[in-house]
């Protein structure tokens, strides 16, 4: 038996309250283990299709699962099914400050395993694992707010990663980064054994992490193919206001 993708889109459209049309007809499926990187201009719709993958943006009421639009290992992206989606889906948001509220780093990392509802010794035993995997070890009764943006987002990660999601999702992961920060994340990502994606302007990072891109432009996909393919590709990158990045025009990928 096929065993169903990490997450399948079916014709996902999402209209906002201001009326303005973000994604349109948008459908693909990604497998387990694929690193997909969402590219495209500014507005182009990345963030919306992001928080859909676990239902942060409002999910349209179906009468059947069958009819709903977004599907996360099989089960259908509805409000009746949200809590058993989140436990597959990661999300870390742009900025960190958006998910980190507790007076310790400790706190927030646990936050997620204890509304999980796991016992005390599980979510200790997690946010040690989530800490040390994104070396912020020595740093579990700091206050989040004493650090850089950069131990921020790792602080965020751990947190996301001490749930132990099968799915991690990342939006523009690499904004205000410095490049040790961004060379720091990119290793954590680089072990993280489950299935990515990554909605970024930085096309380097995506060159060095993903191995798929999705091109959304309008709402709509515009390609979708091996990342070195479709970044190398001068007229699909012009057209939807992006560049090819150096290292591909100069065939250097590493």
């Amino acid at each position: 038996m096929t065993e169903p993708s990490v997450l399948e889109l079916r014709g996902l459209s999402f209209r906002y309250a201001t009326g303005r049309l973000a994604l349109d007809n948008v459908t693909c499926a990604i497998s387990a283990g694929e690193r997909l990187a969402v590219v495209g201009p500014s507005g182009a719709g990345k963030s919306t299709l992001l928080m859909h993958c676990n239902g942060l943006l409002p999910v349209p009421p179906v009468v059947r699962d069958e009819e709903a639009q977004v599907f996360v290992h099989g089960l259908a992206v509805t409000k009746p099914r949200l809590r058993e989606v989140r436990r597959q889906v990661g999300f870390l948001f742009q900025d960190p400050d958006d998910q980190l509220f507790c007076p310790t780093v400790r706190d927030d990392v646990a936050f997620g395993p204890l509304n999980l509802g796991l016992d005390r010794t599980e979510v200790l035993a997690r946010v040690e694992r989530g800490l040390a995997a994104v070396g912020m070890a020595d740093c579990a009764t700091r206050n989040p707010a004493e650090l850089s943006t950069g131990e921020r987002k790792r602080v965020c990660l751990a947190g996301v990663m001490a749930c132990e999601p099968s799915l991690l999702v990342l939006d523009e992961p690499t904004s205000n980064l410095d490049p040790r920060a961004r060379r720091q994340l990119l290793a954590i990502l680089r072990e993280f054994a489950g299935t990515l994606i990554v909605a970024t302007h930085d096309l380097d990072f995506v060159i060095d992490l993903c191995d798929r891109v999705l091109v959304l432009d309008e709402g709509k996909v515009q390609a979708d193919g091996r990342t070195e393919r479709i970044l190398s590709d001068p007229l699909v990158m012009d057209r939807h206001g992006l560049e090819v990045p150096w290292r591909l025009r100069a065939g250097r990928t590493s």
